[in-house]
């Protein structure tokens, strides 16, 4: 995985896999600090399907957090 800094621009969406192929929702977009922030206040079950987007990368959210 690419370093990125803390500022850098990301989406923070929720992919939810249930029903005619899922559908993505965004919940902000912003400082990757604030999306690691926000994506860390939601349930376990929430996160589990939580992924960051840059401009170049898609990364799982636990992957980050592991």
């Amino acid at each position: 995985m690419r370093t990125i800094s803390s500022s850098v621009s990301v989406r923070l969406y929720h992919l939810d896999d249930s029903g005619e192929g899922g559908a993505a929702t965004t919940l902000f977009y912003g400082p990757l600090s604030e999306a690691m922030a926000i994506a860390a206040q939601q349930e376990e079950d929430v996160q589990a399907g939580l992924y960051l987007a840059t401009e170049n990368d898609v990364v799982a959210y636990l992957d980050l957090e592991e």
